[in-house]
């Protein structure tokens, strides 16, 4: 979004929450950064300043408004849509690359120097690498001072900090408060060990009832539980296991997280997220896609459907290669037979390097089938397929129609919902075309995928949406 400052003060003035997440407003007077829907008053004009990022906002020397909470904003949508080099960027900022890797490995993975990456972000944010993942360690670190009984020196480096001077010196910059001061006295029982209870934003309006019928109905046996008011699963991060329990309700999604390990927080919020498509601009999307009059009923009937993504590209690649032309149900059953037994407890999906020591017999599928999944599992592990969401999109589906037996439904599918691509469609599929039949447009695919066309960007959103009407 370009920052126009006549368009954004008027943001501002209307406290409208679309834009939150989308820029910052810096107040010179107060010293001050605040979400756009923040209820104070609303300062004067030659008193505002527009920042694209929270860390631009910070690095000019302002702290956070504790009344708004501009650092739990969503993020901003345009991460998503984008497939350049700073969207790819911020995709793995957010899951905590920078902290694990450092900016030389954002670098590496990105394939730029670290002084024209630096360059680039910069230039369209306001802030490096550095200052956007310190923005970042910043609300880790408050929301584990916040809900858990943690030490703050554990949470110094349990959110990234190379030290707990740093950690210190950060809080005060950024929240204008010592860290023991943002601790709150707590009533009734402790927090049960290892639990994080915490709020997850969204930009209204969320039509939950479709994200929570989608899961629900593809629950993998032994690694995810869903009901229509709740959705648990176990999660491989970079330090250990974790498992989460994420609950819709008005205004944000009640997230449960019980990590092994707290240097996990980050990754585990980013996945989550992602996941259930909560930094979409459901408005923007809505708008674009109403204008076809063969879908202006059904956005109307159900606004704000997001396209359920995921939390491990490899284990979505995986389900795509089992689902290519078999039910869901039996894709279910096929697929719990690659996780390993973990009796009452939640198991987190087996990574490239499991699924190749499974023998030929716990694949129970065509040995054509299961060559395809070792195929996938090898060029993974090997670092010659990346599905990440830093990945080239492009390159990725490129990467995965090399491999045998993946076509372009397959990757397209990965592209969608494991790589987050907001404009994948799948002309071919049987349950497109027969919501497309349904609401009147051809299903001929050739024809189909030419009518599609109008809806780009958001072609991935256009097809959740004729899934329903099948």
């Amino acid at each position: 979004m370009e920052l126009d400052f006549e368009r954004c003060y008027r943001a501002v003035d209307s406290r409208d929450g679309r834009f939150d997440g989308w820029f910052y407003t810096a107040v010179t007077s107060t010293g001050i950064y605040c979400r756009p829907s923040c209820p104070a008053v609303t300062p004067k004009p030659e008193n505002v300043r527009f920042h694209p990022s929270a860390a631009s906002a910070q690095r000019a020397g302002f702290r956070a408004c504790r009344r708004c909470r501009p650092d739990a904003a969503p993020g901003s949508p345009e991460w998503d849509v984008r497939a350049d080099v700073v969207g790819r960027a911020m995709r793995l900022i957010s899951d905590g690359v920078v902290d694990r890797a450092g900016v030389p490995g954002l670098a590496s993975r990105l394939g730029y120097t670290e002084r024209h990456l630096h360059r680039m972000l910069t230039a369209e944010l306001g802030a490096g690498p550095l200052a956007l993942a310190r923005a970042q360690r910043a609300q880790t670190a408050r929301i584990l001072i916040e809900t858990t009984d943690l030490g703050l020196a554990e949470i110094a480096f349990a959110a990234g900090f190379g030290s707990v001077r740093q950690f210190n010196d950060t809080i005060r910059e950024v929240f204008g408060a010592v860290p023991s001061a943002l601790r709150k006295p707590r009533r009734g029982p402790a927090p049960e060990a290892g639990a994080i209870h915490l709020r997850l934003a969204y930009r209204p309006p969320l039509h939950a009832e479709s994200l929570m019928e989608f899961l629900a109905l593809r629950a993998v046996p032994g690694v995810e539980e869903a009901d229509t008011t709740t959705y648990r699963r176990a999660l491989r991060l970079p330090h250990g296991s974790a498992t989460v329990e994420l609950t819709p309700t008005p205004g944000y999604v009640a997230a449960l997280l019980r990590l092994s390990d707290v240097r996990d927080l980050s990754p585990a919020v980013a996945r989550c997220r992602r996941l259930l498509d909560l930094d979409a601009d459901p408005v923007a999307v809505d708008a674009a896609l109403a204008e076809d009059e063969a879908l202006a009923a059904a956005v109307a009937k159900e606004p704000g459907v997001r396209v359920p993504r995921s939390v491990d590209s490899f284990e979505m690649a995986v389900r795509a290669v089992i689902g290519q032309q078999i039910s869901v149900a039996a894709a279910r059953k096929v697929l719990s037979r690659l996780v390993p037994a973990g009796g009452d407890q939640l198991t987190p999906f087996p990574g490239p390097q499991e699924v190749l020591a499974l023998p030929d017999e716990a694949f129970g599928m065509p040995a054509a089938r299961r060559d395809t999944i070792r195929a996938l599992a090898s060029a993974v592990a090997a670092g010659e397929l990346d599905l990440d969401p830093g990945a080239d999109r492009e390159e990725a589906v490129r990467g995965l129609t090399r491999l045998p037996g993946v076509g372009p439904w397959t990757a397209g599918y990965v592209a969608m919902r494991g790589v987050g691509d907001p404009d994948s469609f799948l002309p071919t599929d049987l349950g497109v075309r027969r919501g497309a039949k349904a609401l009147g447009l051809p299903d001929d695919p050739k024809a189909l995928d030419a009518r599609a066309a109008r809806w780009a960007p958001w072609r991935s959103y256009a097809l959740i949406r004729l899934w329903r009407q099948a």
